[in-house]
């Protein structure tokens, strides 16, 4: 059991509308979606964009969305965070926050609840439920909790946890829930991660000269590795793929939820689960590690559409591979990181 008595731990994720009804969905969908490192256009034209156009389209298809899989205690999102809240709490003496980046809870309400907790609290660690580094998710959680924790003017001191795309204890458990489900016949394992614009691999790129620019650019070494997602996540996946033994023919990488018109990163994911049977790959495995809980886009983007074109299109079996959500291995590995960091922070 670890204790800290003068520290605090926040779990930060994505977030989820408040519920199905379609205002609460827009509402959400305009928080995410004006974020300027989600969609990195002049804020007028974001906004004309989003709220004219993308949300008043989009937000009744979302909210059937997400009709489709909520669970009865709320958003899987949020109610699988919270159960790793548990998780990790049952582990710790430390008290054991959840924040959300869009909508509920907010990071000022997991601050002040730490705080009521222990009103001489000196430090509080951030985990942002990211594996790897993109502005429009790890970048973007951890200015928004700091911006927070800045306009409040807290005391106490604010860590981050960086991303551990390859640290050992995530790749073992990311392994371990994935190894009982090739014990059934399959003919390929597809790794989808959510997609980004590749404008966004380029912008951030510090040393401007390398990401999709050097032939290879994931494999050739380069500061830009510290901020490129697609670096981060083919280094996930060849982790992975090695400690499970995968032959390099029976596995492929690949992007999902895309928006707009622009280029993103590929392969897409959907358009591949139409063209993988014609291939002979019938019996599909499909895991998504850009997200440590499952929420929309696994339970309904992938598990029911994505299970559908693939099966329409000639494939015969189709089995997701849940999330990490709260696997033993990943609360021991949420647990050492953030210890780590106290640790770290101490010496």
């Amino acid at each position: 059991m670890v204790s800290k008595s003068d520290v605090g731990i926040v779990l930060m994720n994505l977030g989820s509308p408040d519920s199905t009804a379609v205002p609460d969905v827009k509402r959400y969908l305009n928080e995410f979606l004006m974020d300027k490192r989600v969609i990195d256009y002049p804020w007028l034209f974001r906004k004309i964009l989003i709220e004219g156009i993308i949300v008043p389209k989009r937000a009744e298809q979302s909210a059937r969305a997400y009709e489709s899989i909520w669970w009865e205690e709320g958003s899987p999102l949020v109610a699988l965070t919270k159960q790793l809240q548990m998780a990790v709490q049952n582990d710790m003496e430390i008290p054991v926050e959840i924040a959300m980046r869009y909508g509920n809870p907010h990071p000022q309400v997991a601050y002040d609840n730490l705080l009521k907790q222990n009103p001489g609290l000196k430090e509080v660690v951030l985990l942002p439920l990211y594996p790897h580094y993109a502005m429009s998710s790890y970048e973007t959680a951890v200015e928004y909790a700091q911006e927070v924790y800045k306009k409040k003017k807290y005391k106490f001191k604010l860590s981050v946890v960086p991303p551990f795309y390859d640290e050992p204890d995530y790749i073992n458990a990311l392994t371990e829930s994935m190894r009982p489900y090739l014990q059934q016949d399959y003919d390929y394992v597809l790794f989808s991660y959510h997609g980004l614009p590749e404008r966004h691999m380029r912008k951030a790129d510090p040393t401007g000269a390398h990401c999709m620019k050097v032939n290879d650019c994931c494999h050739v070494k380069s500061p830009a590795h510290d901020y490129c997602y697609r670096h981060q996540i083919t280094v996930t996946t060849e982790l992975v793929a090695e400690k499970l033994g995968l032959p390099r023919e029976k596995w492929g990488i690949s992007f999902q939820s895309r928006l707009g018109r622009e280029e993103w990163l590929k392969p897409y994911t959907a358009g591949l689960l139409e063209t993988l049977p014609a291939e002979g790959k019938k019996r599909l495995l499909i895991v998504c590690p850009a997200f440590v809980s499952d929420c929309l886009e696994t339970l309904e983007e992938i598990a029911v559409e994505g299970k559908h074109s693939f099966l329409n299109s000639g494939g015969e079996s189709f089995t997701m591979i849940p999330c990490l959500n709260i696997h033993p291995l990943w609360v021991k590995a949420v647990v050492k990181y953030c210890t780590q960091i106290i640790a770290t922070e101490a010496v």
